[in-house]
């Protein structure tokens, strides 16, 4: 929370269905950020990341849209996208993985759906997920080093991109 703590940021209103989803959540909220009639921003305590997705995926017309991550001061923002289709409402759940470690722990155990996308971030910005599954790579190449994220604000293109493999020599032509 970039060194601001919780207490001392304005708690945003709950209004509407958005509130509902937000208040059954209880005291995993840290601090809501935004909450409007079809929009809400919350940050929520990055230790109870699995308590809280159990719960919006239990709750009738929730859909787990994606997670994003962002590169921040201390660690990785884990945004967890929530639609609420029926209520045309989108719920974005705020998780810091903080440095050093930049861990949470994974949801894909109970919300299948974040498999791929926990990977996604592993790979490209570096969150590691406890309890995943599969952490095998996704989108990375194997020979990638390990613990060089290219997502991150500290990856430079010049002296941390591992070199590209060699070109195959072009297949010679019968010529006649």
């Amino acid at each position: 929370m970039s060194g601001v703590t919780a207490e001392s940021q304005i708690q945003a209103p709950l209004k509407g269905f958005v509130g509902e989803v937000l208040s059954a959540l209880g005291d995993a909220v840290v601090v809501v950020e935004q909450c409007d009639e079809r929009r809400g921003f919350a940050r929520i305590n990055p230790d109870r990341t699995v308590e809280v997705a159990k719960k919006l995926f239990a709750m009738a017309g929730a859909r787990f849209a994606t997670a994003t991550g962002l590169d921040v001061r201390d660690g990785i923002d884990v945004l967890y996208h929530w639609a609420f289709e029926p209520q045309g409402v989108i719920v974005t759940l705020k998780a810091l993985a903080a440095g050093p470690d930049i861990t949470l722990d994974s949801i894909a155990n109970d919300v299948p759906a974040a498999n791929w996308i926990e990977r996604e971030m592993h790979d490209l910005l570096g969150a590691n997920f406890r309890n995943h599954p599969d952490m095998r790579r996704l989108i990375l190449d194997d020979s990638w080093p390990e613990g060089v994220s290219p997502l991150r604000k500290d990856f430079d293109q010049l002296t941390d991109r591992p070199p590209l493999p060699p070109v195959p020599p072009a297949p010679e032509e019968d010529l006649p």
